[in-house]
């Protein structure tokens, strides 16, 4: 049932206004479709906008329907209390915030799983955690605590949830979630961080997005299991996937910190080197 929910949330998200059509043959292309984000506080009160309404509810409030402290101890399927939204900003519907709107057309098929495009110049270098250190004291740890823990709400006390989610530790995204690979932090990082970023408008250089990533992405948190059965096809593993095993020779310091474009470069040979399927 929540399957259902969270799918009418996503549908209902999907929608994207054209920006106009050519009318001649020699009339300019098409403009590109325009991020519309549809309000849903102004779908009708009947079910099919109650069933949308409900599907943000579980993004936004994830930890108070799943997490370890839900009501219903049979329903206790996350690990965390964080929210779907923590990640995914504004329920999933920012730009450039991790976006899950669109995903109906591949329900339930779709994985996270798959490598993430570089939106940041693709630096020729290792990121540096250490360096990653001072910019997370100047820039980070105002919202997200020193420690990385972030900052609960205070209701509803039950299970408030976080009004600033945890970086690392216990009560944070495991080491098999996307979000602990460098390319997708540093990209989710330098288009929204810190808070209020548009990214149109980055606030950190892409080299302090680099190392923050590096320095967060370092940082303990929970294990999740069976980590070496992920992508059985492994010249498909992301470049920056931080855990073993690999088919392409190199260990999992440079996975997990760059310099990927020898990375790459070692695949894209073995791809061509391996015999058709």
């Amino acid at each position: 049932m929540r399957r259902t929910i969270l799918a009418a949330f996503l549908a209902v998200c999907a929608v994207i206004i054209p920006g106009g059509t050519a009318v001649a043959q020699d009339a300019p292309a098409p403009r590109p479709p325009v991020w519309t984000v549809p309000q849903i506080s102004a779908l009708p009160n009947d079910q099919y906008g109650k069933l949308v309404r409900q599907g943000r509810d579980l993004i936004d409030a994830t930890y108070a329907h799943i997490g370890p402290l839900a009501a219903d101890p049979a329903k206790r399927f996350a690990g965390n209390n964080l929210a779907c939204s923590d990640c995914h900003l504004r329920a999933g519907t920012k730009m450039f915030g991790l976006p899950i709107f669109g995903l109906f057309g591949k329900y339930p098929l779709y994985s996270a799983r798959s490598g993430a495009e570089i939106t940041i110049r693709d630096l020729d270098r290792a990121a540096d955690p250490e360096r990653g250190r001072q910019v997370y004291a100047r820039s980070c740890a105002t919202c997200h605590n020193a420690e990385g823990s972030g900052f609960r709400r205070s209701f509803p006390r039950a299970n408030p949830g976080y009004a600033i989610p945890p970086l690392w530790g216990s009560d944070s995204f495991n080491d098999g979630a996307g979000m602990s690979r460098l390319i997708t932090a540093a990209n989710f990082i330098r288009a929204n961080m810190p808070a209020g970023t548009d990214y149109l408008a980055p606030q950190l250089s892409d080299a302090d997005a680099w190392d923050v990533a590096a320095f967060v992405v370092s940082q303990p948190r929970p294990h999740k299991a069976d980590l070496a059965k992920d992508f059985p096809d492994r010249l498909d593993k992301p470049v920056d996937v931080p855990y073993g095993p690999y088919a392409d020779g190199f260990g999992e310091q440079q996975h997990k910190y760059g310099p990927f474009a020898p990375i790459r470069e070692a695949v894209t040979r073995l791809k061509a080197e391996r015999p058709a399927r």
